[in-house]
């Protein structure tokens, strides 16, 4: 079939083109009598409005492709086909630099202005790029509960105004500071009204005895560059104290965002509005309980003690009209809330538009770091909205964000620094036609910015042979208007040329009025009269064609409803609107609903389809497939939020994405528990080598739950002294070992050879005469005598 889908188009039309004997030809089968009937089939389709065209034939169409148009004779000059355009109207560069002498002339955005031409069906694209400028300037309003809960967060802010102008200031060479102050309705049943409570509703509370009257909102300072004011100021409040838990605030931001003169709002500047509050506020319709039944009117009402008037009058805004009071005046919404309260207001800024929450300290001692946080936090993002939107247009977005990719039906960017500039690619189609000479316009604006586009549109619904239409022209024989090359006849008058009265009826006329031999005349739906088919009326809707073989109501159906609501039945096929696909148009295309926290489609653990994601790994589920115990990378995505959160460290720290991230619930305790089946055990190693523990589960409401040790767990450094008298205590125990173990060692190498000599000297057996070490005794006498022998004298020197 030759239908028009996003991204099918050309190759719809091409095959349309190339093989139109195999192609239903729309803009033929619609059987469009007039010029403006064919512009409506499908934006392809062309009116021959030439005289003479199609002579000779019978019933011949004018209503065809352009090509066609040619090919069958007709001049180029009769061609009626006129294109979707867009004309840029005003084009001022984007700035650099927000604050200096030129401030007033900041452009963020651009183009400013343009002007559309819009065909039917026919879709057109333009471009716009955003760049947050540096240096912008910031006014900031301090909006604070006084109820009596918060009183030690008073006493912690009273010197804020110099603290917070000094961060600021490394941000904004621009900054000022306001602040205001709430509490509750004074009636009952939210305050308390005896006479005794009036001047003081603490009278008779121990803990605190003296407070100031209960009041709804108060506004005390105008934005101002005097920090010193703004401590004054703050310095002055005292407490007071409401009935119920839930406190007024909502009525005091709506006061805050539409009262800009006493607020001091400039035009040329970021506004961000803190909220800081330890319970939950009431919300529209809570006023009954009190006896107030008339609704907000959203209109400012401070008298001039610049408090609110209309506490005791009306009901408390609702989440609607308070989002559209603080879009239409441009303001940052930060919701300071207490930890047990995050839950609650995250759930807000899913309705309210430009909102966002931070976790305070019980007595505010982060409000510093808080609002600096939430600061980067709104300059690290762009997200487009639209104002005055006409609902014949059907608008689709792509971002182009700082990597240079193209994302699909998304209109926001994230994690931007400051200058960055990111590009919107809008596609604009009209689905129908709106009343004759009607100009829409509508806005596109970045949330919370004064600069905007402003985008004008005129409908190419009438054709220009209208303008010389000619009434009871002779070529109509005088009973009908002549214009576009056809006849308009009179009523009871039909025929090319209203040559035809109703009821005539003749077997010459019936052969053209089936479709096919053996077909039923006008296909069972029509009765034929003069050569044409009149179609019979329906309880269901239209029944049109040449031979009424077409309708608009017998197309596929979703939920009972008509091609989901999201198309045009055209002869039982669903022309479906843009951003929707499917034989009954019930598949969107829009994929922001898939983007997960951290900028992936289905937290890559899935596909996005018809608008919803579909997991695909094993174990995920969730709207985005974020929630996943089981996957491999769970402990891993899981730590950087236990880093970011409770140690205010890696990578998430860096870039002030952490709150916007890690939404998880953190329970912290001493010792953790393991045994729980359904949670996982993950571990891992810090930068000092000790290891943090925490388990991972997903609780019955479906929220994840993280439960962690509140410090790592580390091996504890030894002792000087022990490792001291450790050492010595070593070397005189490896000493003596050593000795003692020598002195073994000689000894029974002693024993040993005094055993081998014992051994020798009992195996000994010698005789003395054989013992070389004896010898026998002998004594030795020398005497010395003379004696003659013979005559002869001798002298004896020897032995005897």
């Amino acid at each position: 079939f030759c239908t028009y889908r996003r991204g099918r188009y050309s190759c719809a039309l091409w095959w349309c083109h190339t093989e139109p004997l195999h192609c239903l030809n729309m803009c033929m089968s619609g059987s469009a009598s007039s010029c403006e009937e064919c512009l409506l089939i499908h934006p392809s389709c062309a009116w021959c409005a030439q005289e003479d065209f199609g002579i000779g034939r019978t019933l011949p169409s004018r209503c065809d492709f352009s090509s066609n148009l040619v090919k069958r004779g007709c001049d180029t000059r009769y061609i009626e086909s006129p294109r979707s355009s867009v004309s840029v109207l005003e084009n001022e560069p984007l700035s650099s630099k927000g604050s200096g002498w030129t401030h007033s002339n900041v452009v963020q955005i651009m183009p400013q202005k343009i002007s559309l031409s819009l065909r039917p069906g026919d879709q057109t694209w333009f471009e716009l790029h955003v760049r947050q400028v540096e240096d912008y300037p910031v006014d900031l309003y301090y909006l604070m509960d006084l109820s009596l809960s918060m009183k030690d967060d008073l006493d912690t802010i009273r010197n804020l105004g110099t603290t917070l102008a000094h961060e600021m200031g490394k941000l904004t060479s621009n900054f000022r500071l306001g602040f205001g102050s709430f509490v509750d309705k004074n009636m009952s049943p939210f305050s308390y009204t005896s006479p005794k409570y009036q001047e003081n509703p603490c009278n008779g509370y121990k803990l605190f005895p003296n407070c100031v009257p209960t009041f709804g909102f108060r506004h005390i300072l105008s934005l101002t560059d005097k920090v010193d004011r703004f401590n004054q100021e703050v310095q002055k409040q005292m407490v007071s104290r409401n009935r119920d838990a839930p406190e007024g605030g909502f009525d005091a931001i709506l006061q805050a965002a539409v009262c800009k003169e006493e607020i001091g709002w400039r035009k040329e500047a970021y506004h961000l509005l803190v909220f800081a509050t330890d319970d939950v506020p009431h919300l529209a319709l809570d006023g009954r309980l009190g006896g107030l039944v008339q609704p907000h009117d959203g209109q400012c009402h401070l008298n001039e003690k610049n408090e609110y008037s209309a506490s005791t009058q009306m009901d408390y805004p609702s989440l609607a009209l308070l989002g559209e009071k603080l879009a239409e005046n441009n303001i940052f919404l930060i919701f300071a809330v207490t930890k047990r309260l995050y839950v609650i207001y995250k759930n807000f800024t899913a309705l309210i538009p430009g909102t966002t929450v931070e976790i305070l300290d019980q007595d505010s001692k982060n409000v510093i770091q808080l609002i600096v946080n939430a600061y980067n936090n709104i300059r690290s993002k762009v997200e487009l909205s639209v104002w005055d939107h006409p609902e014949d247009l059907s608008l689709s977005f792509t971002a182009t964000c700082q990597d240079g990719k193209p994302l699909p039906g998304l209109r926001k960017c994230a994690d931007l620094k400051i200058g960055d500039t990111v590009s919107f690619n809008v596609s604009v189609e009209a689905r129908s036609c709106p009343a004759r000479g009607t100009d829409q316009t509508f806005t596109i604006k970045p949330v919370g910015f004064k600069d905007r586009l402003e985008v004008t549109v005129d409908y190419q619904c009438d054709c220009r042979c209208t303008q010389r239409a000619q009434a009871n022209s002779s070529m109509c024989h005088s009973v009908g208007t002549y214009t576009c090359g056809t006849c308009r006849c009179e009523s009871g008058y039909l025929g090319a040329r209203c040559e035809c009265q109703e009821g005539e009826t003749g077997s010459m006329y019936l052969s053209a009025c089936r479709e096919a031999e053996g077909k039923q005349v006008c296909s069972g739906r029509g009765e034929c009269s003069c050569n044409q088919c009149l179609c019979y009326e329906s309880e269901f809707g239209k029944i049109y064609g040449r031979f009424c073989e077409c309708d608009d109501f017998s197309c596929a159906r979703h939920k009972g409803i008509l091609c989901s609501g999201h198309g045009e039945c055209h002869c039982g096929e669903c022309k479906c609107h843009a951003g929707y696909i499917g034989d009954n148009c019930n598949c969107s295309t829009e994929t922001s609903s898939c983007v997960s926290d951290d900028g992936q489609m289905c937290s890559g653990r899935g596909s996005c389809v018809c608008g919803r994601c579909q997991c695909s790994e094993p174990g995920a589920f969730g709207d985005t497939c974020e929630k996943c115990p089981t996957c491999p990378d769970a402990c891993g995505t899981k730590r950087e939020c236990i880093e970011c959160r409770l140690f205010s460290s890696g990578r998430l720290a860096d870039n002030q994405t952490c709150q916007r991230l890690c939404k998880d619930e953190i329970i912290t305790v001493e010792t953790l528990k393991t045994d729980d089946p359904g949670a996982v055990l993950c571990l891992y190693k810090t930068d000092n080598d000790c290891v943090m523990k925490f388990t991972y589960s997903e609780h019955a409401s479906g929220q994840s739950i993280l439960t962690a040790l509140k410090e790592p767990e580390c091996a504890s450094g030894p002792d000087a002294l022990t490792v001291l008298l450790a050492v010595v205590g070593s070397i005189l125990l490896v000493g003596v070992v050593l000795l003692a173990a020598w002195k073994l060692v000689i000894t029974i190498h002693d024993r040993r050879e005094f055993t081998r000599f014992q051994n020798a000297r009992s195996r000994a057996r010698y005789e003395m005469a054989s013992n070389p070490l004896y010898k026998q005794p002998v004594t030795t006498h020398s005497v010395e005598t003379d004696f003659n022998v013979f005559g002869k004298s001798y002298n004896n020197g020897g032995l005897l």
